[in-house]
């Protein structure tokens, strides 16, 4: 893998004849389990990935945020008053950047100017949270260069403000918290309503698998926010605040008052909500094989009631699950295309590796990418 950190200080001394004064980086993630739980006011057990969006900058004088982007090999620039008041333009990489110092602004940070250059190896739209470790990542970079406190659960939250309200993306906050909070070898079983967490530990004897399918979906295009609409409407005709708030029981014994869709996607989150709970004790009694079982079931569920899951993503977990090694898989991320993850025994994780991305290449004609992924820590400098 390349060092991402080398990479982006010589492509900033390259571009600008000096060197920069500081690097941050903020990691992608991937959601164990805990699927469309989190706008739910749910339970999500996310972990952070080895794939993070840095940035390495200088401040400046002249009150402006300047920015290359490697990735895109493209300038973007803009004074910091032009974010005085909400004026999404686009989601280009830009906007992100934009809207996230205007949640800052808006929530009474002071924000002095800064020059930077941008880069990353999260693949974008693939699940994998890229969106969010930008947002962090550019947070990160305001705090170094303004000197104001670093709050985890704040930044996360402003973050998301910016994706829900600059960006136009109504995501839940799950993906903002784990890049902020994350923790090198662990998970974060998160409660999305209390914003309490705590950390578990990872199998000691399996691993984690990133299977991307290479497809992809844009959130903002995409049937997420239909089907954030239909959780609301369900809960509505529940009687209660949030899909959270109704046990499983319940829930069967008042179908009749449902129409069948909605009923289909309440059942969804009910039963990931319950299934997130025990994989995180799963988790804490080093049960791979029981976390295993849950990630099979939450596919099924993810694909059957609440239809976020594509040919593709049900062709790899079908290919990850013909390999002997593998304990669990699963859809991950809003769905639609993207990535799968798998639970795998360690020792055959390049046995694995190669054998999914075989049979899967031979079954889709698609020409998938696959990462062993180890957790690491949250939004930091470096």
């Amino acid at each position: 893998m390349i060092d991402m950190q080398t990479c982006i200080v010589k492509a900033f001394t390259d571009y600008f004849h000096v060197g920069p004064d500081w690097v941050v980086r903020s990691p992608g993630r991937v959601n164990l389990i805990g699927e469309h739980t989190d706008y739910n006011d749910g339970f999500v057990l996310p972990m952070t990935i080895d794939r993070s969006v840095y940035i390495a900058g200088i401040p400046n004088n002249n009150d402006r945020v300047e920015l290359f982007s490697l990735d895109y090999d493209t300038n973007g620039s803009f004074p910091l008053e032009e974010i005085n008041e909400l004026k999404p333009n686009s989601t280009t990489w830009l906007e992100y950047v934009k809207g996230t110092m205007w949640a800052l602004k808006s929530a009474g940070y002071h924000l002095s100017g800064w020059t930077g250059v941008i880069a990353g190896d999260v693949p974008i739209g693939a699940g994998l949270s890229s969106s969010a470790a930008l947002e962090l990542a550019t947070a990160r970079a305001c705090q170094v260069v303004s000197k104001f406190v670093w709050d985890e659960t704040e930044m996360a939250l402003l973050s998301q403000r910016a994706e829900n309200q600059w960006v136009g993306v109504q995501c839940g906050i799950m993906d903002q918290m784990i890049s902020a909070r994350g923790l090198r070898d662990h998970a974060l079983l998160f409660d999305c309503r209390s914003l309490e967490g705590r950390l578990v530990s990872l199998p000691s004897n399996a691993s984690i698998v990133i299977l991307d399918t290479g497809t992809r979906r844009g959130l903002v295009d995409s049937a997420y926010n239909d089907r954030r609409d239909q959780c609301e409407d369900a809960a509505s005709a529940l009687s209660v605040n949030a899909l959270r708030d109704i046990d499983l029981t319940e829930l069967l014994n008042k179908e009749s008052i449902l129409d069948p869709v909605a009923f289909r996607r309440a059942r969804h989150v009910v039963s990931e909500n319950a299934r997130t709970e025990r994989a995180a004790l799963a988790m804490e009694m080093d049960n791979a094989i029981e976390l295993g079982e849950l990630m099979d079931d939450s596919h099924v569920s993810l694909r059957d009631d609440f239809e976020v899951s594509s040919i593709a993503l049900d062709e790899m977990v079908e290919c990850a699950h013909r390999q002997p090694s593998c304990l669990g898989a699963r859809m991950t991320g809003a769905g639609f295309g993207g990535c799968a993850v798998a639970l795998v025994e360690t020792p055959y994780i390049e046995e694995f590796s190669r054998r999914t991305a075989e049979d899967y290449r031979s079954s889709t004609g698609n020409d998938p990418d696959v990462y062993v992924c180890n957790a690491t820590n949250g939004a930091e400098q470096l």
